[in-house]
């Protein structure tokens, strides 16, 4: 396993990440925290390690700086986050490493409907979304409407807003999707069963669109 500690710069701010590449790696996943990245990041480290012992690169990155994490709404910026997640697709299809496999995006919280709108302008450029405990309805309807990439929504079955708006969104997407609500629990899916369900869900679901998009 190659691990590194790395740094993207974009729009004179520097985002930090962890990349980890298991040998023979069947594709790279981009995590993208938004708001509660805190809570996410947690989470996301958990099911990190889960993709990479089934053999994906991962990169975990917090797209925003500590200062624009204090800020309500540059934290809940789309537009600005959907930039950062794009210039670290860009560094990833430079790097000697990553540049020839499939791209998949992971999203918590807002950060979910950034990798959307990412999926959206990237188009097949993306071999599959998953949203955890998600905004995608925030990605805004025009831009799920152009969601090529299959996607996989999961929410919390206590999360009654959550559903609804999860719901929302994959009315709106046109193609391969499929929305997963986990039965008890929360809306941040971060307690220990929720984490096993969503890891369960996520690995199968990058497993078998990454070997669609290298065959």
């Amino acid at each position: 396993m190659d691990e590194q500690l790395i740094k993207i710069e974009a729009d004179g701010v520097v985002m930090h990440g962890a990349l980890a590449l298991p040998e023979h790696a069947m594709g790279v996943v981009l995590f993208a925290n938004g708001k509660a990245g805190g809570h996410a990041s947690a989470g996301n480290e958990r099911i990190a390690a889960a993709l990479q012992a089934a053999g994906m690169g991962t990169l975990q990155l917090e797209p925003l700086s500590d200062q624009e994490e204090k800020d309500f709404y540059t934290r809940s910026d789309i537009t600005v986050l959907t930039q950062r997640l794009d210039k670290a697709a860009a560094w990833l299809g430079l790097q000697a490493g990553t540049r020839a496999l499939p791209l998949a995006l992971f999203g918590a919280g807002t950060g979910a409907a950034a990798a959307l709108q990412l999926a959206a302008w990237r188009g097949k450029d993306i071999a599959a979304v998953v949203s955890r405990g998600g905004r995608p309805d925030m990605a805004g309807r025009p831009a799920l409407e152009k969601v090529s990439a299959p996607t996989l929504l999961i929410v919390g079955g206590l999360d009654n807003d959550g559903i609804g708006l999860n719901r929302m969104a994959f009315s709106a997407l046109p193609g391969d999707a499929q929305l997963e609500v986990i039965n008890g629990a929360g809306a941040r899916l971060d307690d220990a069963v929720a984490l096993d369900a969503v890891t369960a869900l996520a690995k199968s679901w990058l497993t078998r669109h990454f070997a669609g998009k290298a065959s």
